[in-house]
């Protein structure tokens, strides 16, 4: 897909990609003449690149600058003194930050595209093309679009729900609807994405791996019905993705492993869309800014990328460095955590770490989703690499039929072994009676730097949420004294931290926010 994205996103695309993922209001329209509908979705072709866009560029903010600063700052699980973001790791957020307004702006981009896809394909397109294409096309932007909103839902909570942008264009001043009403629908549209996207059989070309399946969106689904507490339909879907054998663990002793691959292997440009990828965001390898992803730039080291960025934003806590269970035997540990003097034979055809190596005070560095230079990482230009961003792995649904299965849903037995699954392949010995905290753990290293640990710890409750977050370290190395010192720094929120406020711009342009939600009425829905 990486080549179908290079190569197929025609002009008349990149206009709609070019007007809406700039354009600071998210009820915006393209322009009518960025395209004509009645000429471009002719061919199967056509219809099948009409979804390539949604992968990718709408995105990039949210990724680059929200997704981070929200998953690992907020949590806990990154610290940094950078002025821009630093708020996030103390409880200070503001409407007026940002980085905040980023978050809006780029999840209402994807959500706005995939809306101008599910509502103009299905009038406009040829009757030389199968239905089945069509239908297709449509469960991945309803994929997307739900994925864009379980995003919002989580970091702003009550949110408005826009099936059709053209709507409110002459009247922009949109109620917000209810957390329950957007878990509805965003469920409604994965649920269509499980009966309209194609099933796959996923294999050694990566490259068919690219697009979302039927079992991604069930895989989806059974996160949805996790964070809802209907841990039985979180089973049943999570049960249902294993059994059908479409994706495998890569690297382990699992029979429904792949022996080719390792943790460390996942996170490799060359290893794209490989059969653990559920979902990931595909970017290009043109360099262009915006089409690529921008992770490496605020992660890496400088002189890791071959260009003059590499800014070393965040840095590993000593909260997290100290949740390993074993640094040395936890496979994860290398493959997330840059140690002094440790050697990367991949990494720009073989890098060791600075002894000094000293990322915001804690005496590491990162190298999840830092990937090298162009020369040895497939492509890419400064702050613009080709390397995939995860969404979901198959690793994350095994932790998520584990907690299911152990809040009631189904078999422990299995559950458990799905655990040990995740576990052996990190390199780490069964746990034979889990307990939701060690699955709470599994989920935090595993998933280190990707993104999610914010929402894990949030959707334990607010007595649980409120305790583990003051209790958290977030200080820095004192490395005047021998060995180093912690000099400690830990911050109290309150329930209203759980949740972000809305970026004051929009307030301000939709006071309608500030509003008690109104019920969505579902008998209009898209």
């Amino acid at each position: 897909m990486k080549n179908l994205i290079n190569k197929k996103l025609t002009v008349l695309f990149s206009a709609i990609i070019l007007f809406t993922a700039c354009s600071e209001e998210f009820l915006d329209r393209p322009p009518e003449d960025s395209y004509s509908a009645d000429t471009f979705y002719n061919t199967e072709d056509q219809v099948t690149n009409s979804t390539n866009h949604l992968y990718s560029k709408p995105w990039f903010n949210f990724i680059t600058n929200v997704a981070w600063a929200i998953g690992e700052l907020s949590s806990g699980n990154g610290r940094t003194w950078d002025a821009r973001n630093s708020d996030f790791g103390n409880f200070a957020i503001t409407g007026e930050h940002g980085t905040l307004t980023q978050s809006w702006e780029s999840l209402y981009a994807v959500i706005g595209q995939s809306n101008t896809l599910i509502n103009t394909l299905p009038d406009a397109v040829s009757q030389d093309v199968s239905q089945d294409v069509v239908n297709n096309a449509l469960g991945e932007a309803r994929f997307i679009r739900a994925t864009a909103y379980f995003y919002l839902v989580r970091i702003f909570g009550s949110v408005p729900i826009i099936a059709d942008n053209n709507e409110y264009v002459l009247e922009p001043v949109v109620p917000r609807n209810p957390v329950e009403d957007v878990y509805e629908f965003i469920k409604r549209d994965y649920q269509f994405a499980i009966e309209n996207l194609d099933e796959k059989t996923r294999g050694a070309n990566y490259e068919n791996n690219a697009r979302v399946s039927s079992g991604s969106a069930k895989a989806m689904l059974a996160k949805i019905y996790l964070y809802e507490e209907n841990y039985s339909e979180a089973y049943r879907l999570a049960n249902e993705v294993i059994n059908s054998g479409e994706f495998k663990l890569y690297g382990g002793d699992a029979e429904d492993g792949d022996p080719t691959g390792s943790y460390y292997d996942l996170f490799l440009t060359a290893n794209d869309n490989n059969p653990e990828s559920i979902f990931a965001l595909q970017w290009s390898t043109s360099g262009q800014y915006s089409e690529g992803n921008g992770l490496q730039s605020l992660f890496a080291q400088a002189g890791i990328t071959g260009f003059s960025d590499g800014y070393s934003a965040i840095g590993p806590s000593i909260d997290l460095q100290e949740a390993y269970e074993d640094q040395e035997e936890d496979e994860r540990y290398y493959a997330t955590i840059m140690d002094p003097g440790s050697y990367y034979p991949d990494l720009n055809g073989g890098y060791t770490v600075s002894e000094n190596v000293n990322h915001q005070g804690t005496n590491v560095g990162i190298k999840k989703y830092v990937v090298g230079n162009a020369e040895t990482n497939g492509g890419g230009g400064m702050q613009s690499y080709p390397n995939n961003t995860y969404i979901m792995r198959y690793a994350e649904l095994l932790l998520i039929h584990a907690e299911a299965a152990l809040m009631g849903g189904g078999s422990v037995a299995e559950g458990t072994e799905s655990l040990n699954k995740v576990r052996r392949r990190a390199g780490l010995e069964n746990i034979e009676n889990p307990t939701i905290e060690d699955i709470f753990h599994e989920r935090r290293i595993e998933l280190a730097f990707e993104f999610e640990f914010w929402y894990d710890v949030v959707r334990r409750g607010p007595d649980f949420a409120l305790d583990f977050l003051a209790q958290t370290e977030r200080g820095t190395f004192n490395n005047d004294t021998t060995p180093p010192t912690i000099t400690s720094e830990m911050f109290t929120p309150n329930m209203e931290d759980l949740t972000f406020p809305y970026p004051s711009n929009e307030t301000q342009n939709n006071p309608a926010l500030l509003e008690a939600p109104v019920p969505y009425d579902f008998d209009d829905e898209q």
